[in-house]
């Protein structure tokens, strides 16, 4: 079974910039699309940035776009998040996802279609 393991959350102030890190257990032949997801107290999970492993194509939420990166470094099996400028409404549980041998376009937002998950990580920013 693969475990998808996140790192790299904590506490900033607003403007500030973290990093997350997600590493696949195992290697999962791919290409696949990979993606990063958030809830925040109360709330439903939404998506926030997603790559295709295959071209690195990527897409981001319109909430994150300008602000965040994702990127993949395949030698590692990790996937990472860089998010700058951060705000305070960015505070949440950050959920790594992988979708098997599947493409990102139109279906990356979706929680439903992705078949493994991580545990989170948790990022606040304080204003």
């Amino acid at each position: 079974q693969v475990q998808l393991v996140e790192s790299g959350g904590g506490s900033v102030q607003a403007g500030g910039s973290l990093r997350l890190s997600c590493t696949a257990s195992a290697y999962i032949t791919g290409p696949n699309c990979m993606a990063w997801f958030r809830q925040a107290p109360g709330k439903e999970r939404e998506a926030v940035a997603a790559i295709y492993t295959g071209r690195d194509n990527t897409y981001y939420s319109d909430s994150v776009t300008g602000r965040f990166s994702i990127s993949q470094d395949n030698a590692k099996n990790t996937i990472s998040l860089q998010m700058n400028t951060l705000k305070p409404e960015d505070t949440a549980m950050y959920y790594c996802a992988l979708k098997k041998s599947a493409i990102c376009y139109n279906i990356w937002p979706r929680a439903s279609e992705y078949n493994y998950w991580g545990q989170g990580t948790r990022v606040t920013v304080s204003s």
